[in-house]
């Protein structure tokens, strides 16, 4: 069961995540965003360490650097040994960190190594959960049933692939950035920062439903209000209901109410009400909607569209489609609530090895 006081740290084998997010899903630099997520739905995280010869990672390592992850360096050496070195200093960080700091609760282990078995199986034998994270096509089939629980990186909300997964091979390294010999140091410019959008002109339902759905996915019991508040908060600290019009979270909730984007039930304390999802919300209809009149327009007679290529289609006819918006991880999971509605059909075609939608006679 999870609880509001899970106390989680965070370990990422950050050469193994992004070279395999680069080739296996086109993802290119890392987005670490969705981790964030996807562990503030689940408690606070504590401490972020990422490992790495950073002179491969120079862009990814401002953006970590933003995130509050902290950079642990391994400095390149030769053949094997310099992966050896990673893998070891991150496995004796985190033991350490498992004596020494006894209010942490859970590890993140981030990466698909095997190598790293011995580690999860160590931290369980000190009583603490283990998350694992890797992107599926680099993962080992050894080290998701060691964990407690395992994140595909693939599936979690906010990661956009830009081709198809690919078949797990052999992976290469990125050239390091060319190291200049400077005789008078120049300090380098800072970084320029994007913007951020202000607050008031984010929009708030897709992030209340984004993290009420992974709260409802993996937490036992009803979700309150002040749970889901603190959740939103811990992806987002500048988050304020004040900012998008309202004087407090309550009337907030209340609000997406109304707009049958949330459901509120009396909770067991006054003033905290449970909040669910609708079954069936007139958002949700409207995009169930747009995929059966695409699926109509594409089939013929004999056959029907593949689910690879759809979703463009959809985006095609609304751009901005995201079926994370209605509390999907990924587009094949809402095909599938399409298909349980009986709303299309859903054909595996081997020698494709893809699905074939139609839109049921």
């Amino acid at each position: 069961m999870i609880t509001d006081d899970e106390r989680i740290a965070l370990f990422l084998d950050y050469e193994n995540l992004a070279i395999g997010a680069r080739e296996g899903l086109g993802v290119s630099p890392f987005a670490f965003g969705p981790i964030a997520d996807a562990l503030a739905e689940r408690g606070r995280v504590v401490a972020r360490r990422a490992y790495a010869d950073w002179s491969y990672f120079d862009e990814d390592r401002r953006l970590l650097a933003r995130a509050q992850v902290e950079l642990i360096e391994i400095p390149q050496k030769v053949g094997g040994s310099r992966k050896n070195a990673a893998d070891i200093k991150m496995a004796v960080d985190a033991v350490e960190m498992a004596f020494e700091r006894g209010f942490i609760t859970t590890f993140a282990i981030c990466t698909g190594d095997s190598d790293f078995t011995p580690l999860v199986h160590k931290l369980r034998e000190l009583d603490k959960r283990v998350i694992g994270i890797g992107v599926q096509s680099s993962t080992s089939a050894l080290l998701p049933p060691a964990c407690d629980e395992f994140l595909f990186y693939d599936r979690l909300p906010g990661v956009e692939p830009t081709q198809e997964p690919r078949k797990p091979g052999r992976r290469e390294r990125p050239a390091p950035r060319e190291r200049v010999e400077v005789v008078t140091p120049e300090p380098e410019p800072a970084p320029v920062e994007e913007p951020a959008l202000p607050a008031e002109d984010r929009e708030v339902g897709p992030l209340v439903i984004s993290t009420l759905t992974g709260l409802q996915r993996h937490a036992d019991g009803p979700v309150l209000a002040s749970r889901l508040k603190r959740a939103i908060l811990r992806k987002d600290p500048t988050f304020d209901e004040a900012d998008h019009g309202f004087r407090g979270f309550g009337e907030l909730l209340r609000n997406l109410e109304t707009q049958q984007v949330v459901e509120l039930r009396k909770g067991s304390a006054q003033g905290d009400p449970e909040v669910t999802l609708p079954e069936h919300s007139s958002a949700d209809e409207d995009a169930f909607r747009l995929l059966v009149d695409v699926v109509g327009e594409l089939q013929t007679p004999s056959t029907g569209p593949q689910l690879s290529g759809l979703k463009d289609q959809l985006r095609k006819r609304q751009p901005g489609f995201s079926e994370k918006r209605f509390g999907f991880n990924t587009f094949l999971s809402f095909a599938k609530a399409a298909r349980a509605r009986e709303l299309v059909t859903m054909d595996w075609n081997e020698d494709m090895g893809d699905y074939l939608l139609r839109v049921p006679d």
